[in-house]
């Protein structure tokens, strides 16, 4: 017999990355939600003694970060200011810590730099 969740899709992705961070899978999560599914979020990582934070990003949207307590700690003082504000080097070490391709991070931070510099981006090669 097969049995049907009938949760909505934002709450299926967050019991996925919920899932992957119990398995040991990732260190810490992103994700990025509606507003409505807050208290059902923060009820079930309270009950599993999860570290959270949660940045506002508009009336109808959040970031949720949820993971092991030194890297939420980290991510509490990076998170001040709007994801898209992050320096490069911040930017560099939100996607590290979240176990984005390191050379992918590579790529991005030396083209935020270059950005930031007012120079044009080459993303094949990072000319400083």
């Amino acid at each position: 017999m097969t049995t049907t969740c009938k949760c909505a899709a934002e709450i299926k992705v967050f019991l996925n990355h919920l899932y992957e961070y119990r398995k040991g899978v990732r260190n810490m999560v992103l994700y990025t939600m509606p507003v409505q599914y807050l208290d059902f979020v923060e009820q079930r990582l309270q009950k599993q003694s999860i570290d959270y934070c949660i940045q506002p990003i508009n009336s109808d949207r959040i970031n949720l970060f949820f993971g092991r307590p030194e890297c939420i700690a980290a991510i509490r003082h990076m998170t001040r200011r709007p994801l898209n504000e992050l320096t490069p080097e911040e930017d560099f070490i939100l996607g590290a810590m979240l176990g984005y391709d390191i050379c992918g991070q590579c790529r991005r931070y030396c083209e935020r730099r270059r950005t930031a510099a007012g120079r044009q981006a080459f993303p094949e090669r990072c000319v400083v």
